[in-house]
């Protein structure tokens, strides 16, 4: 039967009159739009609480997992995953969510050889969401750090990868679509904290991948002044604390150089939210943000890529819409982190 989609969008804007005055959160006559296991290492960059928070209070996206992963052992230590497991619980309790989602430790160290890894806490969490036959909503695999869960899932059971979707922050610029910025650093950081990882999803396995690269990410600036905004809330208080936290732990570490000043300050895992949680209702793919397909290309061991021109489809972000991004943010935060 065709339907006439206009006299549909006039129904369902007349029906959103009532409904819309109803906590929409609370109102689940609507299907959600996806799951997302979401993975990150939370115990970094407080760039990843903000996109946790913000994920946690979209209304369209179940979220099944989450999942701690590891820094650099000279950044994070040696049980860098653990404490990302801490700044999870930490944020579920500030939001009054804990016990409602369910958090999984991941690996405390990256894949030093395919044929020598062992499963991380995570990797049957991964298996058993990613293999379930009970759902049929579509599963993004969203990952802020490195691959190395996924990788380790994947390796453990292959069919995993025609069963999610994986949107991943991180790699260097694409030749022909954007350039380094000054001075960077010859790894591209996400890349760099498991490379045998990233080989591993890029080059082997068949997962189909939404690729946010560094380009597209350092693009995602916040007004600092801004930060004081999202204060009034108690979800903001805690964020921007974690943001000082962190600068004046850098400022601790011997030959670290002074942070110069800076007006901004870089929220780049906010793309994964865009672009899983902030879909419109017909036609669910993300529509605000500009991405260009080429070949998946294969990830050298020198951090770079080299084409592969039978590649499978790789879809390579060159924006994303921030202004909907932190607005949405913003608006989320004041709605739902007043009431204490």
């Amino acid at each position: 039967m065709a339907i006439d989609r206009r006299r549909f969008l006039g129904a369902a804007t007349a029906s959103l009159g009532v409904t819309l005055a109803a906590p929409l959160l609370a109102d689940r006559r609507h299907p959600q739009i996806a799951r997302v296991i979401l993975d990150n290492d939370f115990a970094g960059d407080p760039d990843g609480l903000f996109q946790l928070a913000h994920h946690l209070l979209c209304r369209s996206v179940e979220i099944p997992l989450i999942i701690g992963s590891h820094l650099p052992p000279q950044f994070g230590g040696a049980t860098s995953a653990t404490a990302a497991v801490a700044k999870i619980r930490a944020l579920l309790e500030v939001m009054g969510r804990t016990g409602q989602h369910r958090v999984v430790e991941g690996s405390q160290t990256a894949i030093v050889s395919p044929d020598r890894c062992q499963r991380s806490p995570a990797t049957a969490a991964i298996i058993a969401e990613a293999m379930r036959t009970d759902v049929s909503t579509p599963l993004f695999y969203a990952a802020g750090g490195g691959l190395t869960d996924l990788a380790l899932a994947w390796i453990a059971e292959p069919r995993i990868a025609r069963r999610l979707r994986l949107v991943w922050i991180g790699g260097p610029e694409h030749t022909g679509i954007a350039v380094p910025p000054p001075g960077a650093e010859e790894v591209e950081f996400n890349l760099s904290l498991d490379p045998v990882a990233a080989q591993l999803v890029f080059n082997r396995s068949d997962i189909e991948i939404w690729q946010v690269p560094r380009d597209a990410y350092r693009a995602m600036l916040f007004p600092r002044d801004a930060l004081g905004e999202l204060t009034g809330n108690f979800i903001g208080r805690f964020l921007v604390g974690e943001i000082d936290a962190m600068e004046a732990k850098l400022a601790t570490i011997p030959g670290f150089p002074p942070l110069p000043a800076s007006d901004v300050v870089i929220l780049g895992d906010s793309p994964l939210v865009t672009l899983t949680g902030l879909l419109p209702p017909l036609q669910p793919d993300p529509s605000s943000s500009r991405y260009v397909t080429i070949p998946t290309p294969m990830l050298t061991e020198a951090g770079g890529y080299r084409a592969r021109p039978d590649g499978r489809a790789l879809r390579v972000y060159t924006a994303i819409d921030s202004e909907l991004t932190f607005r949405d943010m913003a608006a989320k935060f004041r709605r739902f982190g007043t009431s204490a």
